[in-house]
């Protein structure tokens, strides 16, 4: 099997279309005609990860944030992106990215949490634009639970399902029931306007700016509970999603891999 093999699956699966236009969804270093001799799933592409992945014997790493975002103009060491990419390289190991197509994908990021906290999905929260082919693909997604839900119980399940161990929340309105939520996982916070617009009761993302909890705090209940929490759920579709077509191929989730951010 070769690495452009595992690639069509996710391709397949999460088109690169479907990204945005800031994104770099795609191979990242590598050669994608190179036999693939073991997978290595993360969040984040780093330096600890791809010597992980050669103590595995894994020449591909799959991640869902890219290694590059914007243009190295030289790769000394300097950084640990630049480090990543020479580690990479020297060893061998191709590093394939998908971000916003994985989270526009039908099924994909926003799908996974809501499906976590016992949520059925209605819609896409913000419709992708890249092509008619792509209907009902998009950015977020707005859901429904079974029975009415305390805030105090959301919160129980979100942390649950996100392994978050402290979540940022605007004050729940007295009396609030939680029948229908938005989600986005990552920074999502540029949707609020859009879960309001869906009559949603709370929206479920992360980074979600300071001045953005005061100003639609009366309208919605927001929950942040963290970039790397809503977003680590990526690894496990990964890991379905090569497993259902490679059954008997070596697959990993990274156990090197941590949270960038404590909480003190």
């Amino acid at each position: 099997m070769q690495i452009k093999d595992v690639i069509s699956v996710i391709e397949s699966f999460a088109p690169p279309a479907l990204q945005e236009s800031w994104d770099n969804t795609g191979l990242q270093t590598g050669d994608a005609e190179a036999e693939c001799t073991g997978v290595l799933i993360c969040l984040d592409p780093t330096e600890e990860v791809v010597a992980e992945a050669v103590r595995r014997e894994c020449n591909l790493v799959v991640s869902h944030h890219p290694l590059l975002f914007r243009g190295l103009k030289h790769i000394t060491g300097a950084t640990p992106v630049e480090r990543t990419v020479v580690a990479a390289i020297r060893a061998g190991v191709a590093i394939y990215s998908s971000h916003t197509a994985l989270d526009s994908a039908r099924g994909g990021v926003s799908y996974a949490i809501a499906r976590s906290i016992g949520a059925r999905v209605e819609r896409v929260l913000r419709p992708a634009s890249c092509s008619p082919a792509y209907a009902g693909e998009g950015l977020g997604v707005v859901a429904v639970f079974p029975e009415p839900l305390a805030p105090a119980d959301f919160i129980a399940r979100v942390k649950h399902a996100c392994g978050s161990g402290i979540l940022r929340c605007t004050a729940p309105a007295d009396g609030l029931a939680i029948s229908r939520i938005a989600v986005c996982g990552g920074a999502g916070g540029e949707f609020i306007p859009d879960a309001v617009a869906a009559c949603a009761d709370a929206y479920l993302t992360a980074d979600v700016r300071y001045h953005d909890f005061g100003e639609w705090a009366d309208r919605i209940f927001i929950v942040d509970a963290g970039h790397y929490e809503t977003e680590s759920c990526t690894k496990m579709l990964f890991m379905q999603l090569i497993k259902e077509k490679f059954a008997n191929f070596a697959v990993y989730i990274s156990a090197t891999e941590k949270n960038p951010i404590n909480y003190l």
